[in-house]
Protein backbone atom coordinates (compact mmCIF):
# COMPACT_ATOMS: atom_id res chain seq x y z
CA UNK A 1 0.00 0.00 0.00
CA UNK A 2 2.65 2.29 0.88
CA UNK A 3 4.59 1.59 -2.98
CA UNK A 4 0.96 2.24 -4.07
CA UNK A 5 1.10 5.49 -2.16
CA UNK A 6 4.27 6.49 -3.07
CA UNK A 7 3.85 5.96 -6.85
CA UNK A 8 0.16 8.10 -6.79
CA UNK A 9 1.60 10.68 -5.19
CA UNK A 10 4.71 10.74 -7.87
CA UNK A 11 2.14 10.92 -10.83
CA UNK A 12 0.73 14.11 -8.97
CA UNK A 13 3.96 15.54 -8.92
CA UNK A 14 4.41 14.44 -12.79
CA UNK A 15 1.24 15.63 -13.77
CA UNK A 16 1.64 19.08 -11.97
CA UNK A 17 5.86 19.42 -13.63
CA UNK A 18 4.32 18.58 -16.87
CA UNK A 19 1.81 21.44 -16.73
CA UNK A 20 4.77 23.81 -15.80
CA UNK A 21 6.93 22.75 -18.61
CA UNK A 22 4.55 22.53 -20.81
CA UNK A 23 3.03 26.38 -20.31
CA UNK A 24 6.74 27.70 -19.93
CA UNK A 25 7.70 25.73 -23.14
CA UNK A 26 4.37 27.09 -25.42
CA UNK A 27 5.50 30.55 -23.93
CA UNK A 28 9.30 30.45 -24.52
CA UNK A 29 8.04 30.05 -27.94
CA UNK A 30 5.69 32.40 -28.52
CA UNK A 31 8.24 34.82 -26.99
CA UNK A 32 11.47 33.76 -29.02
CA UNK A 33 10.61 35.47 -32.04
CA UNK A 34 8.63 38.37 -30.42
CA UNK A 35 11.40 39.18 -27.08
CA UNK A 36 10.66 43.24 -28.77
CA UNK A 37 6.91 43.22 -27.52
CA UNK A 38 6.88 44.80 -24.03
CA UNK A 39 3.47 43.95 -23.47
CA UNK A 40 3.61 40.36 -24.33
CA UNK A 41 7.16 39.96 -22.13
CA UNK A 42 5.22 41.67 -19.20
CA UNK A 43 2.25 39.16 -19.46
CA UNK A 44 4.51 36.16 -19.90
CA UNK A 45 6.96 37.04 -16.70
CA UNK A 46 4.02 37.81 -14.66
CA UNK A 47 2.74 33.85 -15.66
CA UNK A 48 6.55 32.75 -15.32
CA UNK A 49 7.22 34.34 -11.49
CA UNK A 50 3.82 32.62 -10.37
CA UNK A 51 4.95 29.35 -12.08
CA UNK A 52 8.50 29.38 -10.26
CA UNK A 53 6.84 30.51 -7.25
CA UNK A 54 4.37 27.61 -7.51
CA UNK A 55 7.30 24.98 -8.16
CA UNK A 56 9.11 26.19 -5.42
CA UNK A 57 6.15 25.78 -3.27
CA UNK A 58 5.16 22.25 -4.35
CA UNK A 59 5.77 18.82 -2.30
CA UNK A 60 8.20 16.56 -4.16
CA UNK A 61 8.37 13.17 -3.54
CA UNK A 62 11.41 11.71 -1.99
CA UNK A 63 11.46 8.89 -5.31
CA UNK A 64 12.02 11.84 -7.91
CA UNK A 65 13.33 14.53 -5.55
CA UNK A 66 16.77 14.30 -7.56
CA UNK A 67 14.99 15.89 -10.39
CA UNK A 68 13.00 19.11 -8.87
CA UNK A 69 16.21 20.95 -8.72
CA UNK A 70 15.98 20.93 -12.76
CA UNK A 71 12.85 21.75 -13.08
CA UNK A 72 13.13 24.49 -10.82
CA UNK A 73 15.99 25.81 -13.07
CA UNK A 74 13.49 25.42 -16.12
CA UNK A 75 11.03 27.79 -14.78
CA UNK A 76 13.92 30.05 -12.78
CA UNK A 77 15.78 30.70 -16.17
CA UNK A 78 12.69 31.25 -18.39
CA UNK A 79 11.42 34.27 -16.15
CA UNK A 80 15.12 35.66 -16.16
CA UNK A 81 15.04 35.38 -20.25
CA UNK A 82 11.58 37.59 -19.58
CA UNK A 83 13.35 40.15 -16.97
CA UNK A 84 16.50 40.31 -19.20
CA UNK A 85 14.53 40.83 -22.15
CA UNK A 86 12.35 43.78 -20.73
CA UNK A 87 15.94 45.08 -19.75
CA UNK A 88 17.01 44.96 -23.18
CA UNK A 89 19.62 42.64 -22.80
CA UNK A 90 19.09 40.39 -25.78
CA UNK A 91 22.37 38.38 -25.20
CA UNK A 92 20.79 37.42 -21.84
CA UNK A 93 17.41 36.70 -22.60
CA UNK A 94 19.03 34.31 -25.78
CA UNK A 95 21.60 32.85 -22.69
CA UNK A 96 18.85 31.57 -20.00
CA UNK A 97 15.96 30.28 -23.11
CA UNK A 98 19.11 27.89 -23.42
CA UNK A 99 19.71 27.02 -20.58
CA UNK A 100 16.09 26.54 -20.32
CA UNK A 101 16.01 23.89 -22.57
CA UNK A 102 18.97 22.34 -21.33
CA UNK A 103 17.57 22.12 -17.80
CA UNK A 104 14.11 21.19 -18.96
CA UNK A 105 16.10 18.23 -21.21
CA UNK A 106 17.94 17.31 -17.78
CA UNK A 107 14.65 16.71 -16.31
CA UNK A 108 13.20 14.82 -18.28
CA UNK A 109 16.21 12.50 -18.67
CA UNK A 110 16.49 12.23 -15.11
CA UNK A 111 12.48 11.06 -14.81
CA UNK A 112 13.16 9.00 -17.24
CA UNK A 113 16.32 7.37 -15.26
CA UNK A 114 13.80 7.22 -12.44
CA UNK A 115 11.53 4.79 -14.32
CA UNK A 116 8.72 7.68 -14.67
CA UNK A 117 7.20 9.17 -17.72
CA UNK A 118 6.03 12.66 -17.81
CA UNK A 119 2.54 13.20 -19.16
CA UNK A 120 2.01 14.34 -22.51
CA UNK A 121 6.00 12.74 -23.48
Amino acid sequence: LALLSSDAWSGSYLNRAALLLDGAAAERNIVRPRSNDRDLLLVVHAIAQARTEAARNMDVPKSVATAHPHLLMVLENTEQAYAAALEKRNAKFVEHIARARVEDTTFRAIISKLGYTLPGS
